[in-house]
């Protein structure tokens, strides 16, 4: 910490114990400790590796509060005692069973409490490393002063459970910051990482984790200087001025939240144009507003969607046995499959049959970790453990070799005897085909009990979900493995077995093959696209094939159409004839769209068939319940995480099964019927849907 002479070291738990002098029992989520007249407060529930906010935690704080009026001291810290960081938010788990005055209630204590924290006639200073979160961030913020551990960062994302900051994030922040930044970060639910905490002024100071006792002393002592808010945060007390800012901000959150689907950043929006001057009707507001979006439709969904994500972190657990990944192939798939791995602390090497690809390869590393806002340490740290390895050498030595070449059967059979003397016992085969079955590639495989699918989604670095395949043969330790493996890279493993397209692959692309046959009866791609998105989809068909690669679309559709019982759409002439041209889409530039100017923003052109949302979205559900009744997937929750996590699917719906639910299975079931008899067996109703 610059300027400031280090003082005694606060170390970090899990490092070391926490020096605070003497502690308190720790019976509660609160621990005490008292040195030089500052009382710490060590923010630590027990049987769990991280912190969450409920309503034991605000009444121990409350309790807490207590005797710090009663005997306040020089200054009160605030700090967490998981290694993992302060906070990851409120506890959701009681959220659906509470009414809206009872949640009013709760969220009234809340305030209550935090308020009385703000108030204390001494200074009150939030230590934060690792994340503050959504409730976390607020207590954060009802303090005087924060310091963050590098590394640091902070976030409201309510957002993506359907609502908004409860316990004072929307008059705090504001109150605390440039007011139109502070909107920014609660409307998206983006991260402020350190260096951009301290920018903004959310961050007072910034250390190391062996400094934070000296940044306390400095705060104590008067010798920190707090950042102004500026002109442009003073003007926007005046009405006028926060109404022209909220305009736009309505018009920018229509484009991507559209208020009908998410209504929780639209709110924000009224409650900070109406009481933005006016922090007594804002905390009201708040209040009144979260209460109500927590018993909406989207709210509800969108904390579906939570669980489904903790449900399959948790199939992610265990140890792994894998530190050495070896990478065949460094196309744009297998260089950033090596480049995520590495980044995540496996020692990673590559190998491709050309020199130029790998050097590409560690280029897009260095692109992947600035991506994920690593340190210029970290990044070397995970460039060191990525080496290029033009003659495979790492095959020997590997834990877990992923084949990632091009899906030719032939070349990855020959890949695959070229690996048979080579590997070490115990070690796992896999391969990231997302259209060949693996029942046709183990027979080239020296131990086909240890051979896998793990079909990761581009691009790698953003896409969450790793479909687990298995055949027949493969061990259940090697599927526990890769599962494993799965959480220490920070993804979310879904255990499907082999079947065409798998899971993801089999329900998307009825969806994608129908925009082509949509676009052959005439229908503008722009009115396909348009109809999706309106719909849920972060993206439409047309805009989607063309970022796969039309190629690989084409090449996936003669796969399933040859391979599943069910008609496909017939395969559009026009995409053979772009894939033929060249035109495949994105990476060249020009597929059915022309990339050259960017993304493509497809508006409606009013000329789409009355049924069109339903063809392109039913076929998607059809596939899922096919699906399940084949035993690729294992339940619904599975089958509606992995398509929100690997396709976006509408989040907001909750997830395709989820969506035929509420609108009714046996409806569902019947408007394919009739969409049978408009178009053709393509639309016949799975005999799974009986079932459900």
């Amino acid at each position: 910490m610059s300027g400031l002479k280090p003082g005694p070291v606060l170390k970090h738990l899990g490092q070391t114990k926490l020096e605070l002098g003497p502690v308190g029992p720790g019976d509660g989520p609160w621990r005490r400790g008292e040195a030089d007249g500052i009382v710490w407060l060590v923010f630590d529930r027990a049987d769990t590796s991280v912190n969450t906010v409920s309503r034991d935690v605000i009444e121990a704080l409350a309790a807490e509060l207590n005797a710090l009026e009663r005997d306040t001291p020089r200054a009160v810290v605030i700090r967490s005692g998981k290694p993992a960081g302060f906070a990851a938010g409120a506890d959701i788990t009681g959220f659906d069973e509470m009414s809206v005055d009872g949640a009013a209630d709760l969220l009234r204590q809340g305030h209550d409490v935090l308020d009385r924290l703000a108030a204390l006639k001494c200074p009150t200073i939030c230590v934060v490393h690792g994340a503050a979160l959504g409730a976390g961030f607020e207590i954060a913020l009802a303090c005087d002063w924060r310091i963050a551990v590098e590394g640091a960062s902070f976030a409201f994302p309510e957002v993506k459970l359907g609502l908004h900051p409860g316990l004072g994030g929307t008059f705090r922040l504001p109150a605390l910051i440039d007011p139109t930044e502070a909107m920014t970060l609660m409307l998206t639910g983006k991260t402020a990482h350190t260096d951009k905490a301290k920018k903004l002024g959310i961050a007072d100071v910034v250390t190391e984790e062996r400094h934070v006792r000296a940044a306390v002393d400095a705060v104590v002592a008067g010798d920190v200087e707090r950042n102004s808010r500026g002109l442009k945060a003073r003007a926007f007390g005046i009405g006028y001025a926060r109404t022209l800012a909220a305009r736009q901000m309505r018009s920018e959150t229509e484009k991507k939240a559209p208020k009908e689907q998410y209504p929780a950043p639209h709110a924000l929006i009224d409650l900070w144009e109406e009481h933005g001057d006016d922090r007594g009707a804002m905390q009201k507001g708040e209040v009144e507003s979260f209460a109500n979006l927590l018993k909406t439709d989207t709210s509800k969904n969108l904390r579906r969607v939570f669980f489904l994500r903790q449900g399959l972190k948790d199939a992610a657990r265990g140890d792994d046995g894998i530190a050495h990944v070896h990478v065949i192939g460094a196309g744009a798939m297998g260089a950033e499959i090596a480049a995520w791995a590495a980044l995540k602390g496996k020692t990673v090497t590559l190998s491709d049959v050309e020199l130029e690809p790998l050097g590409k390869a560690v280029k897009q590393a260095r692109e992947v970790c600035k991506g994920q806002h690593l340190s210029g340490p970290e990044t070397r740290d995970a460039l060191d453990r990525l080496m290029p390895d033009p003659n495979g050498y790492g095959v020997a030595r590997a834990d877990l070799v992923i084949e990632a070449a091009p899906e030719k059967t032939e070349l990855k059979e020959k890949i695959y005897a070229g690996l048979a003397e080579r590997m070490k016992a115990g070690a796992v085969l896999t391969s990231n085909t997302s259209s060949l079955r693996l029942t046709d590639l183990r027979d080239g495989v020296a131990d086909s009990s240890h051979f896998a699918g793990l079909h990761f989604f581009n691009p790698v670095s953003k896409m969450q979900l790793i479909e687990v395949v298995r055949h027949d043969g493969t061990d259940d330790d090697v599927i526990d493995r890769l599962a494993a493996f799965c959480g220490t890279i920070d993804r979310l493993p879904i255990r499907v077995t082999d079947y065409p397209g798998f899971l993801v692959n089999r329900a998307l692309t009825p969806y994608l093959m129908e925009a082509m046959v949509l676009m052959d009866d005439g229908v503008e791609k722009e009115e396909i696209d348009a109809a999706a998105i309106k719909f849920g989809m972060p993206i439409g068909p047309v805009a989607l094939s063309d970022q796969v690669g039309l190629d690989i679309c084409l090449h996936v559709a003669e796969s399933l159409k040859s391979n599943l019982e069910k008609p496909m759409p017939e395969i559009s002439a026009r995409l053979r004839e772009k894939v033929e041209a060249g035109d495949t889409g994105k990476k060249a530039g020009q597929g059915f769209y022309d990339w050259s100017d960017g993304t493509p923003h497809p508006e409606a052109t009013g000329n789409g068939p009355d049924d069109l949302t339903d063809r392109l979205i039913l076929p998607m559900l059809d596939a899922c319940v096919e699906c399940l009744r084949k035993g690729v997937a294992r339940n619904v929750d599975e089958v509606d995480g992995a398509m929100i996590f690997a396709t976006g699917f509408a989040p907001f719906r909750g997830g395709p099964l989820h969506y035929a639910s509420a609108r009714g299975f046996d409806a569902v079931r019947d408007r394919l019927a009739e969409l049978e008899d408009r178009h053709g067996p393509r639309f016949a109703p799975d005999p799974g849907w009986q079932d459900l």
